[in-house]
């Protein structure tokens, strides 16, 4: 039940913001984007609780900040708390931080500038490609199984549903096209960002186990913290921002 509660709490803030826009949709991805960074430096630097606050209301400060910078501008502001970042997590830790947090806070400004740039109707496209990537992928592994995808790093993922994560986005993508006027590209561009989300997924179940927690946090009632929630989130928006910068 706590978990079902959550889910439904998570849909009606997610689908508020998105409709409202504007400030409201640009504070939650700022507040969630420092509750991420909070989580990772929870996870790389245990014993520093005040550090990993400080981080994510720096996080948190920048990308709510550098949307409305232009966009060289921004992207310095989000560097801010990787760098200090960098300074206070230990040696071993430093990298995972510096590309964690980089694209945490990259990953938020990408969803910033969709909706107020290109509306509402992409955002909610590439919710959708993740979702049903996430939903095909559980059904399929859970009913084809098969061979696992990265046994070591998430022994849980399988081919087959990885597969047909890939599958749902393609005809995610199909469906959209005309609604967008777009045709094949549309389809591989849905791929690809389902795929982008799997890897978001998965690089976030490789840092828990270099840092031997079960879930990022206890924020989120039976689903555990953000970044479980949404890496495959992050992942996509990632791709996204490369797919619109180099290919419009």
């Amino acid at each position: 039940m706590p978990r079902i509660i959550s889910a439904l709490v998570m849909v009606a803030v997610g689908l508020g913001a998105i409709w409202a826009g504007g400030l409201v949709f640009t504070l939650v991805i700022a507040l969630c984007c420092g509750g991420m960074v909070w989580e990772l430096s929870q996870m790389l630097a245990p014993r520093r609780p005040d550090t990993a606050l400080q981080l994510g209301f720096a996080t948190a400060g920048a990308v709510f900040v550098a949307t409305f910078l232009p966009t060289w501008l921004g992207v310095i502001l989000l560097l801010v708390p990787v760098v200090q970042g960098w300074v206070f997590v230990s040696k071993p830790a430093k990298l995972r931080f510096a590309f964690f947090a980089l694209w945490v806070g990259l990953a938020g400004y990408s969803f910033v500038w969709m909706r107020l740039s290109l509306g509402a109707d992409w955002l909610i496209w590439l919710a959708v490609v993740v979702v049903a990537t996430d939903v095909a992928g559980y059904f399929a592994g859970k009913t084809i199984g098969g061979p696992k995808l990265w046994p070591r790093i998430s022994p849980k993922k399988t081919w087959s549903g990885t597969s047909a994560g890939w599958i749902a986005a393609a005809l995610v993508g199909a469906g959209a096209a005309p609604l967008f006027d777009m045709g094949f590209a549309m389809v591989l561009a849905s791929v690809l960002v389902s795929m982008a989300s799997q890897a978001g997924d998965v690089a976030e179940s490789a840092l828990k186990r270099q840092t031997g927690v079960k879930d990022s946090s206890g924020l989120i009632p039976g689903h555990g913290g953000l970044l479980d929630r949404f890496d495959g989130m992050l992942g996509a928006a990632a791709m996204f921002l490369f797919l619109y910068t180099f290919l419009g």
